[in-house]
């Protein structure tokens, strides 16, 4: 995984200054999957913060113009990084296409919206990372399409080590603007947090699955 660590710093302080990341572990939040966890992430928040998003958007645009010079097309992964993907895109001035978790149930039956030519070198674009499946499900159905997908930038990822396994088993590029362990300093800089609550999330970050159990 690429990571800047001023990018990634500033990149944290940011999303806990709007509360697209909110901190509470003496009152979990409950996870799709069905975790406990101290922290929930929406980065799609940042949509309406001009400055925040203008700031990722750029970063990530840089990255993919020092990392992937050759990409021909990027593609955002529904929904969370619709937004941010098009405005990467349009700083690019590249072509944007979305990718859904799967197929629709009518019409064309599309799962990738948007004009895809059989070749094209494809940087994908994602709000977060936890266990990395959907995010790779969007991959596969690029690689099905014939794309060749360069790699991935992320805003951030919480670090989990079999999400990176899967990245590494599918020979997927992982780049993110920030993670968890600069999440959390930041909190505590900021005071968001104070070293009880700091510790706990770290306590969480070993063990997610079973923490709080």
């Amino acid at each position: 995984m690429i990571l800047h660590p001023e990018t990634a710093r500033k990149t944290a302080d940011l999303l806990l200054q709007i509360n697209a990341i909110k901190l509470n572990p003496g009152n979990p939040f409950l996870w799709a999957s069905g975790w406990k966890s101290p922290i929930y992430c929406d980065n799609r928040i940042m949509l309406s913060h001009v400055a925040v998003r203008t700031y990722v958007a750029e970063q990530m645009a840089q990255q993919i113009k020092n990392t992937y010079p050759n990409a021909q097309v990027i593609a955002g992964v529904a929904t969370g990084a619709i937004g941010v993907g098009i405005l990467v895109a349009q700083i690019l001035s590249l072509p944007f296409v979305y990718v859904r978790p799967e197929p629709k149930s009518h019409g064309r039956k599309n799962q990738i919206e948007g004009s895809l030519e059989p070749g094209s070198s494809v940087v994908v674009i994602e709000d977060l990372i936890s266990t990395g499946k959907s995010s790779l499900l969007a991959v596969d159905a690029l690689k099905a399409s014939g794309a060749e997908v360069l790699g991935m930038i992320a805003i951030f990822t919480y670090g989990f080590e079999h999400a990176q396994q899967a990245f590494d088993a599918q020979k997927v590029t992982l780049n993110t603007l920030s993670d968890y362990a600069h999440l959390i300093e930041s909190a505590l800089a900021q005071g968001v947090v104070d070293h009880n609550a700091h510790q706990t999330l770290l306590d969480w970050r070993k063990n997610p699955a079973q923490w709080g159990q």
